[in-house]
Parts: structure tokens; sequence; C-alpha cells
């Protein structure tokens, strides 16, 4: 079987043609398309994936990034999307939990993930992301100019640790069980994985950019079952990169152009 992955396509940025150029020939690539976040955003979402269902004849697994909740909220987001995957024959949105099979050698598992404060100099950082107007949850402002560091921080850890959390409770029996666990997200879980303009990020932008929590849970995965190979499928920061973290766990970082969506690879499974 042949898994296309892409990730950080931002749709929104294309008119319809310009979408269907990029899915349609995706048909002739592989059998699946597993997608790492950053589909839309929160008011075009839905429809983007409906087109996805429309124009590939394959599965498509994929999950949301943090774009994704932009202009809405992350719950309702999340809600509304999940209602649209089970209605489809073809979407699977892996945060809504379940363990998919690609074949009796590889299983894929994934969920949204989010950058967790936790790497790098968060209280430093003079970074600021447009999560922190565009997203519901994340307007954590103590007036019109400053923002709520501490609430922000909280609310950061609290997002790393849900994806950590699914993903101990969905990786780790799959990891006993199937040789190779391809593991799909959207922050890289790892200080080396967080690749911008050609390096990893600084401590200025490691807080935004990577998700320790998940980091953690891989590690663990990784230590008890060594006959599985882990490999971990992830965008975010839009600089492209890999690194191999143990002997079997990899991660994969996509890089990304805003209005030029691509397929970073095509795997066998």
């Amino acid at each position: 079987m042949k898994l296309a992955w892409a990730t950080d396509i931002h749709l929104n940025f294309l008119d319809d043609l310009e979408r269907r150029q990029f899915l349609e020939p995706i048909n002739a690539q592989a059998d699946a398309l597993v997608v790492t976040g950053d589909i839309a955003e929160s008011n075009s979402v839905g429809e983007a994936l409906r087109r996805m269902g429309d124009v590939l004849d394959m599965p498509v697994y994929f999950v949301l990034g943090n774009h994704d909740f932009y202009r809405g909220s992350i719950p309702k987001t999340r809600a509304e999307v999940a209602r649209l995957a089970a209605e489809s024959e073809r979407l699977t949105y892996l945060t809504a939990g379940r363990v998919v099979e690609l074949s009796p050698q590889t299983a894929l598992v994934g969920h949204d993930g989010w950058a967790d404060g936790r790497l790098g100099d968060f209280w430093g950082s003079k970074v600021f992301l447009n999560d922190f107007v565009a997203i519901r949850e994340l307007r954590l402002w103590k007036d019109e100019y400053t923002l709520d560091k501490p609430a922000l921080r909280r609310m950061l850890e609290d997002l790393g640790d849900e994806a950590a959390a699914y993903l101990k409770s969905a990786l780790v029996p799959a990891a006993g069980r199937y040789p190779q666990v391809i593991v799909a997200t959207h922050v890289p879980p790892f200080r080396e994985a967080a690749w911008y303009r050609g390096r990893p990020s600084g401590d200025d932008y490691l807080p935004f950019f990577s998700c320790k929590a998940v980091g953690e849970v891989l590690l663990e995965a990784a230590r008890s079952s060594p006959h599985c190979q882990l490999l971990v499928l992830c965008g975010h920061t839009h600089g492209g990169g890999e690194v191999q973290v143990r002997a079997n766990l990899r991660v994969l970082t996509g890089p990304a152009e805003y209005g030029r969506p691509k397929i970073e690879q095509v795997l066998s499974v």
C-alpha cells in the first residue's frame, strides 16, 4: 500500500480549480492520504475536507492544526469536523479516536497535538502568534495590550497534555502489536524536530513550535516496544527536516509554503 503524506496545505488560500489541481494527481500516486494539519481555517475546513472526499478516490486520514481553529473555537471545530468525518465514507479524523490498520504490519494513529510551551524560553520569548487573537480559547489578555502569559501557559500545557494522554492510550497498545506505527500530529514533538529556516528552532520559538508532552509519550513507546519502528509525521513550523531520535523512532517534519500545497512523501507500508 502507498500512503501519501501532506502537511500545512492551507487550502483556504486556493480557489476550487487550484484545489483540484493539487488533489487530483494524488489519485494516481497513492492508495491513501494522511494530512498532518493546517488544512484550512475553522470557517472553511469543513468544505475543504468535503472537497477532498469528493475528489480523492481513497481514504483520507487527518488531524487538525492550529490554523484550522482560526476564526473559531477548538472544541466546536473539533466536534463539527468529527461529525463530518463520521458521516463520510472516506474521511477519518484521527483525533476522534481510533487506530487504523494500514496493513498487517503497519498501524496509523494520530492527534492534532499542540505546542505546550515547555521547551525553550516561554517566559522570555517575544514571539507573538496570530493564535492569540484568532482562536477563541487562546484570547487570553490582561487588557487590550497585555497578553496573560500565565493563563496562556496553563492553556498550552492542558492542550499538550490532552494530546499526550490520547496518544499514550492509542500508541502504546499499537506499538505492542504492530512492527511499525505511523504517528500523525501537527506539532513537532522534539526540540530537534522543530525545524525553522533550515535549523532547529531557537529558544524563543520552541515554546510554540514543539510539544514536550507528546515527545515523552513517544520516547516511552520506543523504549517499551523496541521491536516496533515508530515514524512520526508532523509540520507546523513550515520548515522541513528529519531526525532519528532513537534507533526505532524517526520524525519527519514537512516544510510548507502558503498557496503551494504539495505531497511531502509517498510511503510504502
